[in-house]
């Protein structure tokens, strides 16, 4: 096999690399590292690592001659190339040039290409935007109702849809979840994104270790012709119920390892309440079922970060008052803090993450899922209750059908649940485009499969900015019935970026 890869600098794209050229029948991978200045050393690595069966080439992956350069003579492309939350937030620009433009450059390479090479996509679980104890659980089809400001989510559900309309031959798109890496403690103490994390936030956690499995095992049983099933569906990585979490776990664990709590280290109102990201996947053992690729779990893989970085364990011998001031007060005063964006009169930033009700000030006055205030923590985060009890969204059509029954009752259906129409007068497959109306009255084209399977609706008002979700969900039942989890009905502001990078919050009376 001859493979290419984008995104092996970042966490599961070194782990992909590494555990496949491990396959025997791979001749070799290559690979597009971006000109940052980092990346020299990086290329210097491979050639040391791996000789001859790593190619790299520089430059952007927003390059159209450069992508088709790197897929030229392949058999799979693997497109994880981001620009992620710190440097997304802060870089508008770079976001957009890596996780959307690029995307489609990449499908443009490979749509170009004879013969075609599969094709996999990383999109993110951030496209769901916020969950809370309400409805912790998604699936694929879910609404995609990317958080206000993201603009790494927004750029990223554009790549997305760009993929899966584009009529390639053999793709796969995997929404990667919450990624645990070797790196995880020092990323979350250098920037203010530490209080974007929703302390009720369900968070769904796999190691960069096992994700890069899970791109070796698909390119292993590919080979052998095991799963041509697989193809041409979206699919969510996770790694089960063992690795399910809420934003205050996931801090109580980490940071026990410098001798913490949360209570110990920070105030709750520090903390982002809502227009976060992160949910438990229901359906994350359709990918587990092919590929066995879930191996670690938070609390063992915190361990080994703290047996890898020893230095953290000194910690516990600093008082926790000098640790609060020195390293997460000192956080508060970062400009990606939401604590400066409330002390800021007028940002925008601080409505959205806040809402009318502010997180209390005090732990006691903290409902929290992980300590059993919203039910039994193990039993919330069990999948076959969360189906008994009703915790799932629905799509807006009969789910019991098989992708091979749908007829256009089914499109119907869908879209009247989101407010609109269906305009087409016959349905002709998953894949076969037809027109739809949405409740803003735009006319648009997608795939029924893009719609019902992918949680995609108008690519003109809702999806994904300027953020209309407050009046939106008064029309769309779809939007509604996870939206007010965490917004209020009588709220109504349209979030948006103006020309100058500013963000906006223009609030109307609803």
């Amino acid at each position: 096999m001859k493979i290419a890869m984008t995104g092996t600098s970042g966490n599961m794209g070194r782990e992909a690399l590494a555990q496949t050229l491990q396959l025997r029948n791979v001749e070799w991978v290559r690979v597009l590292l971006s000109p940052r200045k980092k990346n020299n050393k990086l290329a210097k690595e491979y050639q040391r690592l791996y000789g001859d069966r790593v190619q790299v080439l520089r430059g952007t992956v927003a390059d159209e001659a450069l992508c088709k350069r790197l897929v030229e003579g392949v058999d799979h492309v693997v497109h994880m190339a981001a620009v992620i939350p710190p440097r997304s937030d802060a870089d508008f620009n770079a976001s957009e040039e890596c996780n959307r433009r690029g995307a489609i450059a990449m499908v443009n390479a490979v749509k170009a290409t004879t013969p075609q090479p599969s094709y996999i996509h990383i999109s993110t679980v951030a496209l769901y935007g916020n969950r809370n104890e309400k409805h912790p659980f998604g699936r694929v089809g879910d609404p995609l109702l990317v958080s206000a400001f993201d603009s790494y989510a927004m750029h990223k559900l554009e790549g997305e849809r760009y993929c899966l309309e584009a009529g390639l031959s053999r793709w796969v798109v995997l929404r990667q979840t919450a990624m645990l890496h070797p790196n995880m403690m020092h990323d979350n103490i250098s920037d203010g994104l530490l209080y974007h994390t929703c302390l009720n936030a369900p968070l769904e956690w796999v190691s960069s270790r096992d994700s890069g499995y899970l791109i070796a095992r698909i390119l292993e049983r590919d080979a052998k012709g095991e799963i041509e099933n697989f193809w041409n569906r979206i699919y969510n990585i996770g790694a089960g119920e063992k690795a399910m979490q809420t934003g205050y776990d996931t801090f109580k664990d980490g940071f026990a390892l410098i001798g913490g709590t949360p209570e110990k280290f920070f105030e709750p109102h520090w903390f982002a309440n809502r227009n976060f990201h992160g949910v438990w996947f229901a359906d994350g053992d359709e990918l587990e079922e092919l590929f066995h690729y879930q191996r670690d779990n938070p609390t063992d893989y915190w361990k080994e970060i703290g047996r890898q970085h020893k230095l953290y364990a000194l910690g516990k011998f600093v008082p926790a008052k000098l640790i609060v001031l020195f390293l997460f007060k000192r956080l508060l005063k970062h400009p990606n803090s939401p604590d400066v964006w409330r002390r800021t009169p007028g940002d925008a930033r601080a409505y959205a993450a806040f809402g009318l009700e502010p997180q209390p000030k005090l732990w006691k006055d903290v409902k929290l899922i992980a300590k059993g205030d919203f039910g039994d923590y193990d039993a919330l985060r069990n999948v076959e209750n969360a189906k008994k009890n009703g915790l799932l969204l629905s799509h807006g059509y009969d789910e019991e059908k098989p992708m091979s029954a749908w007829d256009l009752s089914d499109m119907r259906s869908a879209a009247a649940f989101r407010g609109g129409e269906c305009l087409s007068g016959s349905y002709e497959g998953p894949f076969r485009k037809l027109t739809w109306k949405c409740s803003e009255g735009h006319t648009f084209e997608l795939n029924p499969y893009t719609v019902l399977c992918g949680g995609h609706w108008c690519p003109r008002c809702c999806q994904p900015a300027p953020w209309n979700f407050d009046r939106l969900s008064k029309e769309v039942p779809f939007f509604a019935q996870v939206w007010y989890d965490s917004h209020s009905v009588t709220e109504s502001a349209l979030y948006r970026i103006g020309e100058h990078g500013e963000h906006i919050a223009e609030r109307r009376r609803s």
